[in-house]
């Protein structure tokens, strides 16, 4: 960590907030590894149109580390960037085998709902750094994953 850092936030709330940034990108990538494993793997009467949608979020999710990491590399931090770092930080549930694809959506609702609970938990940090660059960033992620659990869970019904 760099300590010519002086962006107005103290030094333990940038490592803080940083260090929930750096789960927050091991779940989103673990999840975007997800999405597109069911994005090659998935079959059935509605194949097309969930490769489709698979292939949008995992799109969406490739942009979204890439912001989340310049984040974490603002505040001072270094990203975590292996599948080691990866699987020790996140909170998203691996899934192996041949599955169906009603249970690959059910699989991403839960993902995405525990992407939610890791970008909740960063909220005060952030808040109570006045983090507002951090805190609006892991809203704008809020917004995305609560309404892409909402449209998989609507495939469900």
């Amino acid at each position: 960590m760099s300590k010519s850092i002086n962006i107005g936030i103290d030094e333990s709330q940038r490592i803080a907030v940083g260090e929930g940034l750096s789960r927050l990108l091991a779940d989103t990538y673990t999840l975007y590894l997800q999405t597109h494993n069911f994005h090659w793997n998935v079959t059935g009467p509605f194949f097309q149109s969930l490769h489709t949608l698979f292939e949008q979020h995992y799109t969406e999710l490739s942009v979204a580390v890439d912001d989340i990491a310049e984040r974490i590399r603002a505040l001072g931090l270094l990203a975590p960037g292996t599948y080691a770092e990866f699987s020790k930080l996140t909170q998203i549930k691996e899934v192996q085998g041949n599955i169906d694809a009603n249970t690959m959506l059910k699989n991403l609702v839960e993902s995405h709902e525990t992407l939610v609970r890791t970008a909740r938990s960063i909220l005060p940090l952030a808040d109570q750094a006045n983090d507002e660059s951090s805190a609006s960033l892991v809203s704008d992620r809020l917004v995305v994953h609560e309404k892409t659990a909402w449209m998989l869970r609507a495939h469900l019904e």
